[in-house]
Formats: C-alpha cells, sequence, structure tokens
C-alpha cells in the first residue's frame, strides 16, 4: 500500500475519485480489516464460524446501511458503497458477504420496499448493527427461476398472513433477528416480502454444513411451517417479483465490486509472496513467467474495477438498468475467476494452504461465481437486451 493511502493494485487510482469524507472513511475501514479481521480470518474459516464479537465493530465504520437516510452516517456515492465492498472483500470474502446481506440484501428491501414506518422501525438499528439481516429467496428447487419457480407461499387470513415452503442457502440465517422471506402469494400469484423474526413459532434455520467456500457464512436452510406474519410485517411497497428485482440490482454490482476485492486480495498475497520465495538463487518475482502472470492479473482487476466504477456511476445518475448490474457481475466474477487461479499457480503447492495468504480466496471465489445470479443467467440478461429475444422463461 503507498504512503497516499491508495492501494498498490489499484493502478488506475479509482479510489481518487471518492470525496474526501468517502476516502477518510474508507481508510478507517481499511484500518478496521487489517486490525480486527485479518490475524482472525483463516481461523474462523477453517473452523467455518463466523466472528460474531466484531459486528459492533464494523458498524462502527458506517458502511452498514449507508444507502438510506435512516441509517447513513454521511452522505455517500453508489461508487464509495462499491468501494467499501472492495476494502471488506479484499482482507474476507465471508464478512464481504455477511455484510452485503445484512446491509445491501435485507436493509435493502426495507428501505426499497418498507413503509416510512418499516423503515423507522428497522433500518436504524440494523445499520447499528444492533439488528442483523438475512434475506430468503432461494429454495431448494428454485433458485435461477424463482421468478416464476417459487414454491414457498403467503396464505392471508385478515391480518395475517400463512407462510410455508423452504428456503437454502440463506446467509446469516442461523443468527440473523429477522429474515426477509419472499412467497407466492396464493391468490394473485404474485411475490410478497414479508420481515420474519427468528423466534416465530413455525420458523427453522439449519447451518449447512461440509462447505468448501465461504466458510464463515452461516448459511442456512430454512423450513417454514405455518408461520404467522401479521400484515404489519409484509413489506408494503412489494406487490410483484418485478418490485422485488429493483432490490437485487444495486446488490449484484455489490457482488461484482466484492469480486474485485477478492481478485484485488489474492493478488496483493501473490505479489508479496513472489518477492519473498526464492528458487534458482533470487526471488522468483525475478522470473518473466511470474510476472506475466501478476501483470495480467493487474490488468484483470484494473478492468474490473473500471466496469464497477461505471456501473456506479450510472446508479447515482439513475441510469443503472438491469443489463449493466448483470454484465458487471458476469464480467467481474470471470475476471476474479481467472486472477485466483494464477495467484494460486504463483505459489506452487504452497497455494493451497491457508498459511500463504491465497487459498481462502481461490476457495471463495467459486461461490461468489455463483450467487447473486449465476454467469450464465447473466450473460442471458445481457443478451435479451443485445437481440431484445429472452432465451429464458
Amino acid at each position: 500500500m503507498s504512503t497516499t493511502g491508495r492501494l498498490d493494485a489499484d493502478f488506475y487510482h479509482f479510489q481518487d475519485l471518492l470525496t474526501p469524507v468517502e476516502h477518510e472513511a474508507a481508510l478507517r475501514l481499511r484500518d478496521f480489516m487489517e486490525r480486527e479481521v485479518r490475524p482472525i480470518a483463516d481461523d474462523y474459516w477453517d473452523r467455518a464460524e463466523f466472528p460474531h464479537h466484531l459486528v459492533p465493530g464494523i458498524a462502527a465504520t458506517g458502511v452498514i446501511g449507508t444507502a438510506w437516510p435512516e441509517s447513513r452516517r454521511f452522505e455517500n456515492s453508489a461508487l464509495f458503497r462499491g468501494w467499501a465492498a472492495v476494502e471488506i472483500a479484499r482482507v474476507d470474502a465471508s464478512f464481504a458477504t455477511f455484510v452485503g446481506v445484512t446491509s445491501g440484501l435485507a436493509m435493502g428491501a426495507i428501505g426499497a420496499g418498507g413503509s416510512d414506518a418499516q423503515r423507522a422501525e428497522w433500518l436504524p438499528p440494523m445499520g447499528r448493527g444492533e439488528v442483523i439481516g438475512a434475506f430468503g429467496l432461494t429454495e431448494p428447487l428454485a433458485g435461477s427461476d424463482t421468478a416464476r419457480g417459487l414454491r414457498t407461499t403467503a396464505t392471508r387470513r385478515g391480518d395475517t398472513w400463512i407462510l410455508d415452503g423452504a428456503k437454502r442457502w440463506i446467509g446469516n440465517a442461523t443468527f440473523a433477528d429477522i429474515t426477509l422471506i419472499w412467497a407466492k402469494d396464493i391468490d394473485d400469484g404474485q411475490v410478497k416480502g414479508f420481515i420474519v423474526r427468528k423466534d416465530a413459532p413455525g420458523f427453522k434455520a439449519e447451518k449447512i454444513e461440509r462447505k468448501q467456500s465461504l466458510r464463515g457464512v452461516q448459511n442456512a436452510d430454512i423450513t417454514l411451517t405455518a408461520v404467522e406474519v401479521p400484515e404489519t410485517d409484509r413489506l408494503q411497497k412489494i406487490d410483484s417479483f418485478k418490485d422485488l428485482a429493483g432490490v437485487l440490482g444495486p446488490t449484484r454490482v455489490g457482488v461484482a465490486w466484492e469480486a474485485m476485492g477478492i481478485a484485488l486480495g489474492a493478488h496483493e498475497a501473490a505479489v508479496r509472496y513472489a518477492k519473498e520465495r526464492e528458487q534458482f538463487g533470487r526471488p522468483i518475482a525475478a522470473f518473466q513467467l511470474v510476472q506475466q502472470k501478476l501483470a495480467e492479473n493487474l490488468a484483470d482487476v484494473t478492468a474490473g474495477l473500471a466496469v464497477c466504477v461505471r456501473a456506479a456511476q450510472l446508479e447515482d445518475a439513475g441510469e443503472r438498468r438491469d443489463e449493466h448490474a448483470a454484465m458487471a457481475k458476469a464480467f467481474c466474477t470471470a475476471r476474479m475467476r481467472d486472477v485466483v487461479a494464477r495467484a494460486r499457480a504463483v505459489l506452487g503447492g504452497n497455494g493451497i494452504q491457508l498459511d500463504h495468504g491465497v487459498a481462502r480466496y481461490f476457495a471463495d471465489a467459486e461461490a461468489v461465481y455463483s450467487y447473486e445470479g449465476t454467469y450464465d443467467m447473466n450473460t442471458l440478461i445481457v443478451g435479451r437486451a443485445v437481440t431484445g429475444h429472452q432465451a429464458f422463461v
């Protein structure tokens, strides 16, 4: 990292686009991640546990709930919110996913789809880290086709809704205070959103074990058996999947930023290793093939960040469309995959062990490549924009 506070791998100085207030906030966040998270990240990842004691600290940095007036600590842009995802993911993708779920998805759903009363009730304590959120959309039999294939149902009886169904891969759900559950209204067939509290009778979240990626994230299988939710806990501005899609667009771009954070972290680790590891009497950084890998990685990181920056600028201008988010997510996660693979190759056999700084990024990249829309589905969204024809039903 340079003496200016700019990351060495920020080759085109994208951080300089932040306002002075945003720049200082980014440096505070970086300090927290380096001081508090990096020393324990490998251990918690290895044990597949989440460092709950760090939640107050990350909340104190002001990066949770930055998009909403009820919870933000200072005026900020989509560019800053994306850069914050980079700063977190370059140290620990599991921690970045935790923040992305509670701040981006859960708070995003309430911020965009909740009534004024719901926003006032939930966003401030969530921004302070006092209430943790989860986001229950994906199901055991509905992933890419959730728009039409959602099987969880909502039945209205007076001022109460009855939820029945199952969700899978729901991050934070084992310990979240509230989970945003998406269900199909049996009366009109439209998707509705519900704030479900963790102690609701009939709500059960069980941790998914034996993961090989994002092991610090506490993903859960959720079952909902006649869960009663009052009408006051239904998101009042969500009446269809189209409304839900409005929540997913910004978070999809957020995953693109997170992917670049992972790529940047892996690249930094590979550069450090190459300078320290000696073979044939000199550092491997002095060899042409290693330099080629590092140069290609830097180019991919730079290209991905450029896409993210432009997507954020479109978001701030109110011009970001679904295909912009889809292209960013697909392109950046693909480049991330290339970067972590080259970084692992630079380390040789040491690249598969946690102690040398790349293995965790290499493994975590696989989950980020798939969630928030697979690569294939996102390319089809872009393809629809290019051709005017939808290739999926």
